[in-house]
């Protein structure tokens, strides 16, 4: 038994997870293997850190002092080689809203901007909820592995004004090769693309993988590069709405800061402060073993779809704790695949048409679980899809 076999119960608790399953999914007796969201406890180091500031008896206004960001520039040099300078760094109290603040501040209504589906979904809010045009540039698929059209990019960069890029990919799983990086870098430099860059997932890269973190490809690509950073995927602390930007471009990072301080965003969560701090300083060796969880996690799962659905279309897992099931071989549409799912497997997940085109007959399945939970979605997945 490992920390991992273990999860605690989180119904009534506000969950979104748990406690939403009946609005979401129309039942309450559904396994919920959905949003991006581990069901592991948070490191109890990042717990202690929180209760101790707790503590205190008031919860005033606050800041982030200079150990706030040392931490971040610690993590990503140790965990990625990638040197931060402080004065790149600003925080947001989200990748989502940040991705949403950046199309505000650096285009204008009418500009075209790239996205890759099928991709993670508030990619297209982002983009047309501001009155921006989503240029797609989709993925091309091959027997669930995924590989950009960089053809196609080249022609949509002539016009474009901007690119972002899910790096590692949700929910195909990929963790793009430096070399594949170098040829969106040249094509972006070329047409003068910004590109902002969700790596929100970027720590958790399964065995054999390494992430190569876009912005530090070269100088000139960082200066039309905007990264998305958090620990809230790696360490489960997306309640605690806190996330970074890594901007090395000064006029760039003039513009967004104007935007933040405009919506009066920069405030921050004082919990959410100590227990990023925490994260990242005392980190590494939980995040190593829940890697290595949940690579066997894929494994077995993987291994059990090719003994009992053998027909099943499984992306490999490069990154991400989020598998990508083709249901294809069933003959059956979207609408139906989920009902089938979710009234006679009783199973929650992800509908694959949620990530644009390309995610027809896919669902997204949550790794993030103990592996009897998973063994038990399987087992009734294979009941009823055999």
């Amino acid at each position: 038994m490992t920390q991992f076999d273990f999860a605690p119960d989180r119904r009534q608790t506000s969950s979104v997870k748990h406690d939403l399953t009946e609005k979401i999914f129309g039942k309450e007796d559904v396994i919920p293997l959905w949003v991006a969201d581990m069901d592991f406890e948070t490191p109890d180091f990042v717990r202690q850190a929180v209760v101790q500031r707790a503590m205190h008896p008031v919860y005033g206004y606050t800041f982030r002092d200079e150990s706030y960001y040392e931490a971040i520039a610690q993590w990503l040099w140790r965990r990625h080689n990638w040197k931060v300078q402080r004065e790149s760094l600003l925080f947001v109290p989200g990748v989502v809203p940040a991705l949403n603040l950046i199309v505000m501040a650096l285009t204008n209504p009418g500009d075209e901007i790239i996205i890759q589906s099928p991709v993670y979904f508030p990619f297209f809010g982002a983009v047309k909820d501001h009155g921006r045009v989503m240029v797609n540039n989709q993925l091309i698929e091959e027997r669930g592995s995924y590989r950009i059209d960089f053809d196609q990019l080249e022609q949509q960069a002539r016009t474009a004004k901007m690119l972002i890029l899910c790096n590692p990919h949700n929910p195909v799983g990929r963790s793009w090769t430096r070399d594949e990086l170098q040829k969106i870098a040249d094509i972006c430099l070329r047409h003068k693309v910004l590109v902002l860059s969700d790596e929100i997932h970027n720590d958790l890269v399964m065995p054999g993988f390494r992430h190569q973190v876009f912005a530090n490809i070269s100088p000139e690509v960082a200066q039309i590069s905007i990264t998305a950073h958090a620990a809230s995927k790696t360490f489960n602390l997306a309640g605690l709405a806190t996330a970074s930007l890594i901007v090395d471009n000064v006029e760039l990072r003039q513009k967004i800061t104007t935007v933040i301080q405009h919506f009066h965003l920069d405030m921050g969560n004082l919990f959410g402060i100590e227990a990023t701090k925490a994260a990242f300083l005392h980190g590494d060796i939980w995040l190593d073993e829940l890697i290595t969880y949940i690579d066997q996690n894929y494994k077995t799962a993987r291994g059990f779809f090719m003994q009992h659905l053998p027909s099943m279309v499984v992306s490999p897992l490069e990154a991400t704790y989020l598998m990508w099931l083709d249901f294809g071989w069933l003959g059956l549409s979207d609408e139906n695949l989920r009902h089938k799912m979710i009234q006679e497997a009783g199973l929650g997940l992800n509908p694959g048409i949620d990530f644009g085109p390309g995610g027809e007959n896919h669902l997204r399945l949550n790794l993030a679980c103990p592996r009897a939970t998973l063994l038990e979605a399987l087992q009734k997945m294979a009941k009823v899809f055999a």
